[in-house]
């Protein structure tokens, strides 16, 4: 029973901050790499931001500079700080963990928490 799950959602301003929260069960969390994505209606799930095992990230551009993923492996936790919110991040946001071990490849994803910025 794996389970990923989101909090740290709601409705803010543009301009404001929003802390997700992503706690991973079931999984040796430190032997995946964890992810972010969002998605809009309308629109295909996007990668928003990535964390390896090792701590390496990776952004989108589009919130290069005003998001931050982190992990903290004791806590089988991942955030995605949120900083310069835009109407255009109003998403729901997904969390994900990932292992690939040679052929075998796992992704799972949580249930997801709306983010809405108004203008």
């Amino acid at each position: 029973q794996v389970h990923l799950l989101e909090s740290g959602g709601g409705l803010v301003q543009a301009g404001g901050s929003l802390r997700l929260s992503c706690a991973a069960s079931g999984i040796i969390f430190s032997l995946h790499d964890m992810g972010w994505y969002r998605q809009a209606p309308g629109n295909l799930r996007e990668m928003v931001a990535f964390i390896t095992t090792g701590g390496s990230t990776n952004y989108a551009d589009s919130v290069k500079g005003r998001f931050t993923i982190s992990r903290d492996n004791g806590k089988n936790t991942v955030w995605l700080q949120m900083n310069s919110l835009k109407p255009d991040d109003t998403a729901v946001y997904y969390c994900n963990a990932e292992f690939d071990w040679f052929g075998t490849k796992r992704d799972y994803w949580g249930q997801g928490t709306q983010v809405t910025v108004s203008s």
